[in-house]
């Protein structure tokens, strides 16, 4: 599979966990650029030698730390479709700020780092497929109406919506957030004959 993490070492090693932690909290903390052999090992209490045996390559660490984000993605994805509501959970993982940050920093690195950018991409995938039976399952047999959108691309515009969002509340821009908000909103509700509101980022401004 592309994108595959070289595992050297027993994957259940609990210095391996130790390593992969410390490269999580650098890259959230101070940023990609801050991702260095020497700095990760200094962070773990450990020798540079040792982060090399687990993870030969920075690579090799970067897409086992993209991939345990990806394993919590899936299970909010999973939760979603369990749920009562699922199209509106959905929503609610979409503008989830608690990722925003490690998400842009290794969209930022995909671009440099073909190797993590494909085994992204193939989760991401992955992840919209899981999406689109969300919707489904949410809507049953409804059609959306002449002017609607299919499964898959209503998965692209809440997506869309709610990185947009949240990418700029992390900014500190907000004009024109709570507008699309209760766009996305009314349309929810709309779709799903559901009169309960999903919950945003303008739902919580002093979040």
């Amino acid at each position: 599979m592309a994108g595959a993490v070289r595992r050297i070492g027993a994957e259940t090693s609990a210095t391996r966990a130790i390593i992969v932690e410390a490269a999580e909290s650098l890259i959230r903390e101070e940023g990609y650029a801050a991702v260095s052999t020497r700095r990760i090992a200094a962070r773990a209490g450990l020798k540079p030698s040792l982060v090399h045996y687990y993870f030969p390559t920075t690579d090799d660490l970067l897409i086992e730390v993209s991939r345990r984000g990806a394993e919590e993605s899936d299970r909010m994805i999973e939760e979603a479709l369990a749920s009562e509501n699922p199209l509106e959970a959905l929503w609610r993982f979409f503008v989830d700020t608690s990722r925003t940050a490690m998400a842009l920093e290794f969209m930022a690195m995909a671009n440099h780092r073909d190797a993590l950018r494909v085994q992204m991409a193939e989760h991401s995938e992955a992840m919209r497929r899981r999406q689109v039976e969300i919707i489904r399952h949410a809507l049953g047999d409804r059609l959306l109406g002449p002017d609607g959108c299919p499964p898959a691309g209503l998965s692209v515009v809440l997506a869309g919506v709610g990185r947009a969002i949240v990418m700029e509340e992390n900014l500190g821009v907000r004009i024109g957030h709570d507008e699309a908000m209760a766009f996305v909103l009314d349309w929810l509700q709309r779709l799903t004959g559901n009169g309960t509101r999903p919950e945003g980022p303008a739902d919580n401004p002093g979040d």
